[in-house]
This record gives C-alpha cells, sequence and structure tokens, in this order.
C-alpha cells in the first residue's frame, strides 16, 4: 500500500524546508534509511533520508517549501499507482490579496502538461484549498502555463456571487471579505451587512487575517530578481515575524578597549583569539550575573534558560546562520575562539549539522569590520535580545587636562522589552563593557 514521504521536523524550530534536489530519480526504487533528497532550513542544508522503503514518487519540486508534516512523495509498491488526490504544499500563512489578472475557467478537468500531475505553483494549490477552486479547471497565466495564484483568486472573482444587499456589497468592500465565503445557514434571504461583519468578528477571533494588503508594484524592469525562498525566504519571514511579534528596543554603550588591545597584542599570533570572541567571552559571564537576559517568552511566562548557549552570526552568500558556542559560560578565551574558529569555517563550507545551530538563548553579530560603529540587531527568536559588536575606533579619555588616545568599541543591544525592562537591559550591557575594561584583572 502507499505510505506518505512527508517534510520531515529536524529540530524543535523547524517549521518548513525547501527542497534543494532530489537525490535519486522519480519512480527509483529505495531503502528506508537511503538519503533521498536535501532540504534547507533557515539554518542549514540537509540530506534526509527515506521514511519508507518502495518506488518512489515525488510530488514535492525542486524549489518548493513545505511545512513539517506535508507530503513530499510516496513509497508505492511496484505497479501501485499514487493515490488520486495531491495534498497542497503550504507554507504556514493565510491567502494573499492580489490584483487577478484576467484567466479562463475551463468547462472540464484537466491534467497538467505532463498528462500526469497539474502544473501548478504551491501557493496556487494553498489558495486554492483555502478559497475552494477546483485548480483542474484554471488555464495558467504564469511561465508555461503554471497556475499561479493570481489564477486561483479571479476564477473565484468570476463565479456568481451570492444575493446580498447593497449593504453588504459595501461593507464587503470596505473590510476586504469575499461574499464566497459567507453562507446564511437555513435562511432564504439575501446576504446583509450584519452577516458579513459577524464573520469577521470570527475570523479574528480564530486569529485568521480576512486580507492582506497588495504587493506594491515593481517600478521599473529589473535588472536580475532574487527568489525570496530557501534561506533567504525564511530570513525575511523570521525577520519580519521578530519585529511584528516582540516589543524590540535597542540601547547603545561605548567600551574601552585598552587592556583587550593589550591583552591580545602579548598572545601567540597564531592562536589569538578575535576581538569579537573577547565580547563574546564578556557576554557568557554577563548572562551568569543577569539570568533574565538568558530567557525566552513561551506559554504566558518568561523562562530563564540554565544553559549559557551563545550564538553567533556568520555571514553567508545566500543570508546568514548562526552557530552555537554550546555552554560558552564554562569555557576559556582560548577555547571560545577556537569554537568560533571551527564553527565559522564549517558554516562557509556548508558542513555545519544541526545541534551545532540549535540551543542558542543569546545572540551576537558583528559589523564592526564593514566599518559600522553601531546598528540596531534584529532578535533571532526565540531569544529575548541580542547583541551588536561595532568597529574598534579611537576614542580620548582625560587625565586631568591632558588628553590620551584610547580604543573604542560601541555594544548595541536589541531587547524585548515584553521580558525585562531598560534599567536590566542597561544593567547587563554594563556587565559586559566592564568586563572588557577590566580584562586581565581580578574580579
Amino acid at each position: 500500500m502507499a505510505i506518505e514521504f512527508q517534510m520531515p521536523k529536524l529540530g524543535l524550530t523547524m517549521e518548513e524546508g525547501s527542497i534543494v534536489e532530489w537525490l535519486v530519480a522519480d519512480g527509483a526504487e529505495v531503502q528506508q534509511g537511503a538519503a533521498v533528497l536535501t532540504i534547507e532550513t533557515d539554518k542549514v542544508a540537509s540530506d534526509v533520508e527515506a521514511s519508507g522503503s518502495g518506488v518512489l514518487h515525488i510530488t514535492g519540486q525542486a524549489g518548493d517549501t513545505f511545512a513539517c508534516g506535508a507530503r513530499i512523495g510516496w513509497f508505492l509498491e511496484p505497479g501501485e499507482a499514487p493515490p488520486l488526490e495531491e495534498q497542497p504544499p503550504t507554507r504556514a500563512a493565510a491567502a494573499p490579496k492580489f490584483t487577478s489578472p484576467p484567466v479562463t475557467a475551463l468547462e472540464s478537468p484537466r491534467t497538467g502538461p505532463d498528462g500526469a500531475r497539474l502544473f501548478a505553483s504551491p501557493n496556487a494549490r494553498r489558495v486554492a484549498a483555502w478559497r475552494g477552486v477546483d485548480l483542474h479547471r484554471l488555464l495558467g497565466s504564469g511561465p508555461d502555463g503554471r497556475i499561479v495564484s493570481e489564477d486561483v483568486l479571479a476564477a473565484q472573482a468570476a463565479r456568481p456571487g451570492p444575493a446580498a444587499t447593497g449593504a453588504a456589497h459595501q461593507a464587503t468592500s470596505r473590510l476586504g471579505v469575499d461574499l464566497h465565503d459567507l453562507r446564511v445557514d437555513g435562511e432564504k434571504r439575501p446576504i446583509d451587512r450584519d452577516d458579513v461583519e459577524r464573520h469577521v468578528r470570527a475570523r479574528m477571533a480564530d486569529s485568521q487575517p480576512t486580507s492582506t494588503p497588495s504587493e506594491a508594484p515593481i517600478l521599473q524592469t529589473p535588472t536580475s530578481t532574487v527568489a525570496l525562498a530557501g534561506m533567504r525566504g525564511t530570513i525575511a519571514t523570521k525577520m519580519h515575524a521578530s519585529l511584528h511579534e516582540m516589543a524590540q528596543l535597542t540601547l547603545t554603550m561605548d567600551a574601552v578597549m585598552d587592556s583587550v588591545v593589550q591583552h591580545r597584542s602579548t598572545a601567540d599570533p597564531s592562536t589569538r583569539a578575535g576581538y569579537t570572541d573577547y565580547v563574546l567571552a564578556a557576554v557568557a559571564g554577563a548572562l551568569v550575573d543577569h539570568p533574565l537576559v538568558n530567557s525566552q517568552i513561551g506559554r504566558g511566562q518568561l523562562a530563564l534558560l540554565p544553559e549559557i548557549n551563545v550564538g553567533l552570526a556568520v555571514a553567508l552568500p545566500g543570508g546568514l546562520v548562526v552557530p552555537v558556542v554550546k555552554r560558552a559560560n564554562t569555557l576559556s578565551l582560548e577555547a571560545v575562539s577556537a569554537e568560533t574558529t571551527r564553527l565559522a569555517s564549517a558554516a562557509r563550507s556548508g558542513v555545519l549539522s544541526r545541534d551545532e545551530v540549535e540551543g542558542c538563548t543569546f545572540s551576537v553579530t558583528a559589523l564592526g569590520m564593514f566599518g559600522v560603529d553601531a546598528f540596531t540587531p534584529v532578535i533571532n527568536p526565540p531569544n529575548t535580545a541580542i547583541l551588536g559588536v561595532g568597529r574598534l575606533r579611537d576614542g580620548v579619555r582625560w587625565d586631568g587636562e591632558i588628553p590620551a588616545r584610547t580604543t573604542l568599541l560601541t555594544l548595541s543591544l536589541t531587547w524585548d522589552h515584553r521580558a525585562f525592562d531598560g534599567v536590566p537591559a542597561a544593567e547587563f550591557t554594563a556587565s559586559v563593557r566592564d568586563r572588557l575594561e577590566q580584562w586581565g584583572r581580578p574580579r
């Protein structure tokens, strides 16, 4: 019998994955445990093993994004045909509203250009399922006749609507509601304004948005485009959600780095720690003294986390990844430096394991090497804070009336005001500063 092949959940925080490539051909016979495809999450690319044995029938295509648990294929017995119904691949998001292009509805169902499968985008399948539109009766306006979500919305708009009063039409236009979504059960009367407003209130109570603003048109013909998919798409989604769901504020504080500069100048050049390593080590110590900052919000409470696992943002050509220095407060500066060097190298080589990018309780991100003094980092969920590291620059301190050159570095702390207030945020940042300014001295 046919067995579903689902998008796996490779970690506690994974919600969806994008198929990079299939490692075996459609129709190949595979054994359980064999690597059959590569997927990409917001953290790493990973090979996925077959969860069953049999003839592999592929339904998810390279480049498509699926929620964890969504079907991406079948394992079949030899000669067995796949089930007829296809599960629409889906991101966990509400169906968007678009300005609909012309679309033609067919009189009879059809298959895709290959005669076997429907040629429709994942988003079109999701919107069709949400809107109750039969994709087999549509002609697509996308590349090579591919059905896109705009075609689905246009087809629905072309359907005769239910009887409704003028006030109801005005309300649906004002509130962004489709009359096709409304039902007046057991009553033979036109839909009125009260019905529309009840529908909207019910949707809001279910936390399901009734409309999403249309995207602004592209003002010029682009020289090229970059798909917001895979790592880039996940970063876009998570960073927008981070800013939308948290009360984020940022403060900045200068640290005098003279002690660090002096300490670093005496170290062996072959194993010398970077300045960001000093900051990361100082952060780990400060988190011990300020446990509120090593926390996350969940289930209506602020959870103070026992392990201090500091993530370090590493830039990659397609975005960035945050490998994690586990139990950083237990490591020496030399051990922190060795671990960040190893993790950064693994990130740039694309060989990070899932364990190396999970469990982060606080993040550090540096832009000083690009000449940036201070900036506003965005919190990496589910953390409640992140520290930005600026460049080393010349400053002046005064010994009485005599100026002396000093080396400054700006720390930029972004924190979630729901978790703790400005005073604890400032005290934590000052603790990081003090550890840097007193480096090498007894505490």
